[in-house]
């Protein structure tokens, strides 16, 4: 099929497009070089895979959960002023609650209890201090309930692994009749990062066969299959291995390698397809030598695969400019992990491709034809498209607007206590100290403020509508003329009425006064991701349009991509919003519903959907732009687009929707929207946007959607995709 389409292609091109087939660009040239230099190239990957291998064992246990703050905010420097100042009394100190069900603590065993937690806190020399129980602060009125606290004597990320390196232990320390129960926001994370692991490693083994099963499908044979899975596991181990020695120098979060795990499967399978694809047509429908299949995959498929990576790199980019260190490590994992699937495209894919030549169609499935590019149902329904471009753009216009409608009423907050399993330590240990010392003390405030300032704050604190009780001000032992104030809120940590209360404080609170604690630093991510989400979705695209600009040359095509991608990413929001805001589905996906969605979901999800929007986007019109290099035709360049790029969205997109949709399926919440959000975001912008609206656009605009002004043209650099 595919070269009868070629030919028709050479009948229709104007005499100045044609290429001669042995010709070659920059990327075909280095597809030539990696087939001639094939040895030195698998040595080279064979020794960065083996080197940053030996690395990527160690990624769980060695990066963090912490990091999730606003850099620069009162609560950071409340914070760094606790540990300094306050034997490390600080927002990630160790909460130890003992309970007793069998009378009061006082009792020979609660204090025998109560001795043991001591003596294993002090043991750690990561603990700055070891404060016991304090009658009408950390002892409930009742006797029951005691908080044993644990200064922080190490920064976030540490406290985090002190919480997993003592949790077990001081858990066990307890009895029949009491029990024993770490807490508090190191421990959160601890806890948050075991459900995490189990969660994502019981994705990815029910996430493989579903792959392995489309990807048999979309490629048509086995062996061809597998070069996917040889990328993604390249890509991954030495992202992971290079995550650990990043994080030597500075804190990786643990999402980091999460999302890195993602997008390595993803994009691997979606430029593995791209190119096996074009070199299969090549060598078998087109009758080209292996060296001259090679040039021309590299020179056509290469290329978009290389621009569709740089328009993820520059999207996921943006997220940089939020001041969170967890927000840039993730976006840096991502970004590092494309880096790394980028080159195993373009070196050791062409290299294995020259190589296996014939032997990747093995194991083929009989209807396969292995040199077929143009899809026959695809070439179908882009004429379909192209006959009733209205009545099919309506349509999908008014899916994509329906599921979006929803968006309106989203609201968004931290996550709350409710994204732990119920049966974790820090979520018993949390309703425990709510049940004995209110609904607001897991959430209780830090006020640290000078010495002569010390009346003034506490005065404000105890008449606030908004605070239960405030703790009388405790000066540092350390000279420093500092006091701490600690104060318990009226309302649990993740209700919305505790910002207002930390708002009205902040600004009648004394001018040295500094407000901290875990919930607050909570808030002011949220205010810094509120302020920073318009910055980063404004550059995200502008930058995707440059980069649209430049690989197509055409304005008007360029911005009706871009802006296409939003249909899709507010479709995405909309449905999450019925499902984790309104609780439609809960049941069925198995969580408890906090009524909001993430706050950090809109900023870092957005980027997300948009590189991954922007991948299907690349495909696509870098497709269609070959095609009108090739014959100047719209209508070619749209039915064409639509038929040798269509059958490779559609298998990517529907690997990539059964990825993200088999995490949905995971223990925690964050996770399950993740791969809710995303799942309907590419199945949306792969099937509807990419497959309907964007070819209908391409209609509808005729030869405007080329055009470019000559002065444009004059400064971009020449880029073709026609060999």
């Amino acid at each position: 099929m595919a070269h009868q389409i070629d030919r028709t292609a050479d009948r229709t091109a104007p005499p100045h497009t044609g290429t001669d087939p042995t010709s070659t660009g920059r990327l075909g040239s280095l597809g030539l070089w990696v087939a001639d230099h094939a040895r030195l190239v698998a040595l080279s990957w064979l020794v960065v895979v083996i080197g940053l291998g030996v690395f990527a064992p160690f990624v769980e246990k060695n990066l963090s959960g912490a990091g999730w703050q606003a850099d620069g905010s009162q609560s950071v420097a409340a914070r760094e002023l606790a540990q300094e100042h306050f034997g490390g009394n600080a927002s990630h100190a160790l909460q130890v609650v003992v309970h007793s069900s069998a009378g009061p603590l006082t009792s020979a065993e609660g204090q025998r209890v109560i001795a043991h937690v001591t003596h294993l806190l002090a043991g750690d020399d990561r603990i700055a201090t070891v404060v016991p129980p304090q009658p009408g602060a950390t002892l409930s009125r009742d006797g029951t309930t005691a908080v044993v606290l644990a200064g922080a004597g190490v920064d976030t990320n540490e406290m985090v692994k002190v919480a997993t390196d003592l949790k077990e232990e001081l858990s066990a320390a307890g009895t029949s009749t009491i029990s024993v129960d770490p807490t508090g926001a190191s421990v959160l994370w601890s806890d948050f990062n075991e459900a995490n692991l189990k969660a994502m490693l019981g994705s990815e083994m029910r996430s493989w066969p579903v792959t392995l099963g489309i990807l048999v499908l979309a490629f048509g044979a086995l062996v061809a299959a597998g070069l996917p899975l040889l990328l993604t596991l390249a890509g991954l181990v030495a992202s992971a291995g290079s995550l650990v020695l990043i994080n030597e120098l500075v804190p990786v979060s643990i999402w980091a390698m999460n999302f890195a795990m993602m997008f390595s499967l993803a994009l691997g399978i979606d430029y593995a397809l791209f190119l096996v694809v074009r070199y299969r047509a090549a060598r078998e429908g087109q009758h080209r030598t292996a060296r001259e299949a090679v040039a021309e995959t590299m020179d056509t498929a290469g290329k978009a695969v290389l621009l569709s990576g740089a328009t993820v790199l520059v999207s996921l980019s943006a997220v940089m400019l939020v001041p969170s260190p967890s927000f840039r490590s993730m976006a840096g994992g991502i970004m590092l992990s494309v880096v790394f699937i980028l080159a195993a495209t373009l070196t050791l894919l062409p290299l294995v491709l020259v190589k296996l030549d014939h032997r990747i169609n093995r194991f083929a499935l009989p209807w396969v034809k292995a040199g077929e590019h143009r899809s026959p149902a695809f070439a179908a329904w882009g004429e379909r498209l192209w006959r009733r471009p209205v009545l099919w753009g309506t349509a999908a216009l008014v899916v994509l607007v329906a599921l979006a409608a929803p968006i309106i009423g989203l609201r968004t907050a931290m996550p709350s206590i409710k994204v732990l399993p119920e049966d974790a330590s820090a979520r018993v240990g949390y309703d425990t100290v709510q049940a004995a010392f209110g609904k607001g003390a897991p959430g209780a405030l830090q006020v640290i403020a000078d010495a002569d300032q010390a009346d003034t704050a506490y005065a404000v604190l105890t008449h606030d509508r908004g605070i239960a009780a405030a703790m009388p001000p405790v000066a540092a032992g350390d000279g420093s003329g500092l006091v701490l104030i600690q104060a318990v809120p009226t309302v649990d940590p993740s209700d919305p009425a505790l910002a207002t209360t930390v708002e009205r404080l902040r600004a009648d609170l004394p001018s040295t006064a500094k407000v901290g604690g875990a919930a607050i630093e909570n808030i002011d991510l949220k205010d810094q991701l509120d302020r920073s989400a318009p910055l980063v979705i404004g550059v995200v695209m502008v930058l995707g349009f440059l980069l649209l600009l430049v690989a197509l040359q055409a304005p008007l095509i360029s911005l009706l991509g871009t802006l296409a991608s939003l249909l899709s990413t507010a479709a995405a929001f909309g449905v999450a919003r019925l499902v984790f805001q309104d609780g439609h589905g809960s049941g069925l996906l198995g969580f408890e519903h906090q009524g909001f969605l993430d706050a950090w979901a809109p900023v870092f999800f957005f980027a997300m959907i948009f590189a991954i929007a922007m991948d299907y986007t690349v495909f696509l019109l870098a497709s269609a732009k070959e095609h009108w290099e090739k014959s100047g035709d719209p209508r070619e360049a749209m039915v064409g687009a639509v038929a040798h790029s269509g059958r490779v969205i559609f298998a990517a997109g529907g690997v990539m929707v059964a990825v993200f949709f088999t995490f949905a399926l995971s223990g925690p919440l964050p996770p399950k929207e993740m791969g809710v959000i995303l799942g309907v975001a590419v199945l949306l912008d792969a099937f509807l946007v990419r497959l309907v609206l964007l070819p209908v656009m391409l209609r509808l605009a005729g030869r405007a959607a080329w055009a470019s002004p000559a002065w444009l043209r004059r400064i971009l650099p020449t880029i073709r995709f026609s060999h």
